[in-house]
């Protein structure tokens, strides 16, 4: 405390004593004392009254001088209660102190009034909490404009880059994002200017929220999530007004990042109904933002990032140059990428000492982040269930089957003879796989239901990943699917309901072989449908048809061909194999699972496939 505020701190204290000391006078001058009325009576008889006011209950008066030697020393001004003059006459003839007592009226005024305002404002208040806060009818009525983000500051994101694999070339992509946001100023020093906007686009669960989590991480700047479904409400104005303020509070936090999850549900194209009713308040909202994008300055330090799994059906005006500028991929993993995950995902459980994250990454071909992550989790619970110390690799080819196949059905009891009709048809998958060169090897054969309808499955271990694949895989792997119910065919001379899901997959590729492929020769290097797009300008694509008739019976029959060729694959197969087959099913009966050593030693004995080409091929020829 320095010299002038001691000085000052004094005179307050002085002040502050003298105003306590007359207010001690003033009330002692004031003091009135509460008397006897025995004593009032005395007083008057005394003559030491000088003058009296009466009401209904008391009687308030000031003597001619202050009291002396009594405890009321000093003070001039009583008060005293009245009594009934017959009651008082007799206690005085006794020589009695009395005097009179009135019930006090606070508690009848706060009855009265206090308790019915204090319980009409409770309940106020409590419908008001009601109505207006968190999933009431009326939520957030009083701030129905606010943005509805979730703001985390710089210690509050602890996503780095680090605990993100797999996507090393968006990480890439984004580190400059992250370079700007540190250091605008130096970044620009050549007059380049930051992206507005980065839309994050790749199916779900690839990790497109956690690449901007850990952007905002790695840069340490306020992060503003929100998915783009909050902007939208039942009163009209109210999506704009949220894109305004959550600008307004970004401007000013800069530097940080804007997150919008969802992208699509908020900028989806304007007049991609035409005839099924107004949207204006969802385009005002999409106006807004548009609005939003060209009116902040890049140099500010806001970034704008946002994530969509349906590209297609965003608007052209918000993904041309000067709004989102970049579009940065975020595609499921490969091989080497879901290792680098696994990695991630194992160390939060206790793993066996001979478990290779890299053969576990083998199994899962086509799983995404977010799958690998549920996968890990359920080999921790099913070797929890078995009471083991460690997470072993039995238990991840378990977890793959539960997440693959479905449930197992061990209560789904099958007749005797389905469960022969299943073995073989399980096996057929098995040995036509096993006959052909280049298949995925066959890991797993089991007959026991799964799922919903499942009434057993194969697993096929592929050994690496493909992206391509020729005309005599694609044959190969229709024949894969017509084994099971070839081997039907092939031992008991008729056909089930088994091979339905088979037949429905036959289908796809033989007619994407023939209309998307171009490859029958007898339709010429033409592409007859393109790549399905799901959904175009919000609208469900109508498949056209851009060809005649004439073609049409062309494509069925190039179709029925290349289905008919790869059965009579899987059929020449399954003769040459007939033995292995009848034995590998007596096998599969007896112990309902065949895999590892066991499978492979019996798959080992098939004969490989030797066949000459087909009609269909020779026609290609």
């Amino acid at each position: 405390m320095n010299k002038n505020t001691r000085f000052n701190l004094v005179y307050v204290l002085i002040a502050m004593s003298g105003v306590l000391l007359a207010h001690e006078l003033w009330a002692r001058s004031q003091a009135v004392a509460v008397i006897p009325y025995s004593l009032f009576q005395q007083l008057l008889a005394q003559g030491k009254v000088q003058e009296v006011v009466i009401d209904a209950d008391s009687i308030q008066g000031v003597l001619k001088e202050p009291f002396k030697d009594t405890p009321y020393q000093g003070r001039s001004r009583f008060v005293t209660t009245q009594v009934r003059p017959e009651l008082a006459t007799t206690l005085e003839k006794y020589g009695v102190t009395f005097t009179g007592r009135v019930e006090s009226p606070w508690l009848h005024t706060i009855l009265s009034w206090v308790i019915p305002v204090v319980l009409f404002g409770a309940m106020w208040f409590w419908l008001a909490r009601r109505v207006g806060g968190p999933g009431g009818p009326g939520a957030g009525l009083m701030s129905i404009g606010k943005s509805k983000a979730k703001v985390y500051v710089e210690t509050g994101v602890a996503v780095r880059f680090v605990d993100v694999a797999g996507v090393d070339e968006a990480k890439a992509e984004l580190e400059e994002v992250v370079s700007f946001l540190k250091d605008p100023k130096s970044y620009g020093r050549l007059g380049a200017r930051m992206p507005k906007g980065v839309l994050l686009v790749g199916p779900p669960g690839t990790g497109k929220t956690l690449l901007a989590r850990a952007v905002a991480g790695e840069a340490a700047v306020p992060f503003f999530s929100i998915s783009g479904s909050e902007f939208v409400e039942m009163f009209v104005g109210v999506g704009a007004a949220r894109v305004r303020d959550l600008f307004q509070q970004a401007r000013l936090k800069a530097p940080c990042v804007i997150f919008i999850d969802e992208l699509d549900a908020l900028g989806r194209a304007r007049g991609a109904y035409p005839g099924m009713g107004g949207h204006d308040e969802k385009e005002q909202t999409l106006n807004q933002l548009l609005a939003e994008l060209d009116g902040f300055d890049p140099t500010t330090g806001i970034v704008l990032l946002g994530a969509t799994n349906r590209p297609e059906v965003l608007d052209p005006a918000l993904l041309r140059a000067g709004r989102f500028d970049r579009q940065v991929l975020v595609d499921r993993p490969d091989r080497i990428g879901r290792a680098q995950i696994l990695a991630i995902h194992v160390k939060k459980v206790v793993l066996a000492p001979d478990l290779k994250v890299e053969e576990v990454a083998a199994l899962t071909p086509g799983f995404t982040g977010a799958d690998l992550a549920n996968l890990v989790n359920e080999a921790a619970l099913v070797a929890t269930r078995r009471g083991a110390d460690q997470v072993s690799a039995g238990d991840f080819t378990a977890a793959i089957e539960r997440i693959v196949a479905g449930l197992e059905k061990k209560n789904r009891l099958l007749n005797p003879m389905e469960r022969r009709v299943v073995a073989h048809h399980e096996m057929g998958h098995a040995i036509v796989a096993a006959a052909q060169p280049g298949c995925d090897p066959v890991h797993k054969i089991s007959i026991i239901p799964r799922g919903i309808g499942a009434l057993g499955y194969t697993i096929q271990r592929p050994t690496e990943d493909r992206y391509l694949m020729t005309r005599e895989e694609l044959g190969a792997k229709m024949a894969v699917l017509l084994g099971g119910r070839t081997a039907e065919e092939v031992i008991f001379g008729h056909l089930s309901t088994g091979a339905s899901d088979d037949l429905s997959k036959v289908a796809d590729i033989a007619r994407s072989m023939v209309t998307r492929y171009a490859m029958a020769r007898e339709l010429g290097p033409l592409a007859y449908e393109t790549e399905p797009n799901g959904f175009l300008a919000g609208i469900p694509q109508v498949p056209r048809r851009l060809y005649s008739e004439q073609t049409a019976r062309e494509i069925d029959v190039a179709i029925r061909e290349l289905v008919e060729a790869a059965q009579e694959q899987a059929h020449r197969i399954l003769e040459d194999n007939r033995g292995l087959l009848e034995e590998g099913a007596k096998q599969l009966l007896a112990k309902e699972t065949l895999a590892d050593a066991e499978l492979q030693a019996l798959l080992r004995r098939v004969v490989m496939s030797t066949l000459e080409p087909s009609a269909a091929s020779v026609k290609e020829a």
